[in-house]
């Protein structure tokens, strides 16, 4: 069953701004939203190889340590907040958005390398996702599900950051935004693992 957290989390983080995002922003500007389309399912693949490969991974070492899933949750909730307060403090920073066109090899590298992948697999899918097939494919397809939509958010920011339309619409609110949605999700994410000790 997924949860409402899952969801939640996952919408959070993959709506914070990042290499993976910057990246779409950039493409947005450079060559509009039909054209930067073809980004997406190197996004998608990029995410899938590293969450999974995290998740394996943790799965097994926490056979032999079991206080290390709880620990990781913990310092990914840690970690949200320091990116949440990160983000709030550089939301004045202007964003290199000029970058030469951006192919799918750079957008699925810049993705496989992503630390927010580590986050995913550590404190956001479930522990047991790494033990069920099911579970898994059922977390993984929630979670591609939700990277289209957004993914395409952040091509249509780039336009229109582009085109500089909106007053309101800017990095420096989208980061604020994304400073306390972050925030708000920690909460829930730090109690879960405090519960578990």
């Amino acid at each position: 069953m997924i949860s409402w957290l899952f969801v939640g989390l996952v919408a959070a983080l993959l709506l914070t701004p990042g290499p993976t995002n910057t990246l779409l922003a950039s493409s947005g500007i450079q060559m509009g939203l039909r054209r930067s389309l073809k980004l997406i399912p190197a996004e998608a693949i990029g995410y899938i190889i590293a969450i999974t490969v995290w998740g394996m991974m943790i799965d097994h070492l926490g056979r032999s340590f079991s206080l290390l899933p709880t620990l990781l949750k913990l310092m990914s909730a840690f970690y949200i907040v320091y990116l949440a307060i990160k983000l709030w403090r550089t939301a004045d920073i202007k964003f290199d958005l000029n970058q030469s066109t951006i192919r799918p090899r750079e957008l699925f590298c810049a993705t496989l390398l992503n630390p927010k992948a580590l986050l995913f697999a550590s404190a956001i899918f479930p522990a047991y996702a790494w033990m069920e097939i099911k579970t898994y494919l059922l977390h993984m397809t929630i979670f591609l599900c939700l990277i289209l939509p957004i993914a395409m958010f952040w091509i249509f920011i780039g336009s229109v950051l582009a085109a500089n339309k909106v007053s309101w619409l800017n990095a420096c609110n989208l980061q604020r935004t994304a400073s306390l949605v972050l925030v708000s999700f920690s909460i829930p994410l730090s109690y879960s693992a405090i519960l578990k000790f």
